[in-house]
């Protein structure tokens, strides 16, 4: 049986082709979730996505399920902790900066999915190419800002635009994608 057309990205990698067909540009929803999504793409910054792909059930592991509740009460010991664990990206910044997010999590006044998807814009078309596919939008600016600007870190524009990618606040399958060409049948996954 052939293989389905996925964006060039997906690769052949089992992990890509799995992440791709049936996470990203999917709509999620969920305070864990969606912290998730946001911490992972924190710590992707710099490294290769198949990385954090391969990684992540370690993160989970680590992070506490991403219950932004359990993280936010780690505390030094717990950062030498995640420092000594080679399961994870071991970047203290990283790691301190989920732990901060954790807590501005904590402090919002309204919960974490519901802030995020106010920032998703308006459908667009399916990218042509890879070529098409912007790194930032002017909506995910303004996530960056209105997140830094509530306490978060390692959030800036490229890195919100990955998590609207992510989460299907945005669909950047390129048009010969088969999630692409699925896009307008009401039948097609969500």
């Amino acid at each position: 049986m052939d293989e389905p057309t996925r964006c060039a990205w997906a690769g052949s990698a089992p992990e890509y082709c799995a992440y791709h067909d049936d996470e990203w540009g999917r709509p999620l929803r969920g305070v864990p979730e969606m912290f998730e999504r946001l911490s992972l793409e924190g710590f992707q910054s710099g490294l290769s996505w198949i990385v954090i792909l391969r990684k992540r059930p370690a993160f989970r592991a680590a992070f506490a399920g991403f219950v932004p509740d359990a993280v936010a009460r780690f505390g030094d010991e717990d950062v030498v902790r995640l420092l000594g664990n080679a399961g994870i990206v071991r970047n203290r910044s990283k790691i301190e900066a989920t732990v901060q997010n954790a807590r501005a999590v904590l402090g919002l006044d309204t919960p974490l999915d519901e802030l995020l998807w106010s920032f998703a814009p308006e459908r667009h078309a399916a990218p042509a190419t890879l070529a098409d596919v912007p790194a930032t939008s002017p909506e995910s600016v303004a996530m960056a800002k209105g997140l830094k600007r509530r306490g978060f870190r390692f959030v800036g524009p490229t890195t919100c635009y990955a998590l609207m990618q992510a989460t299907g606040m945005v669909d950047d399958h390129v048009a010969d994608c088969w999630r692409a060409l699925r896009a307008g049948d009401p039948t097609r996954p969500a």
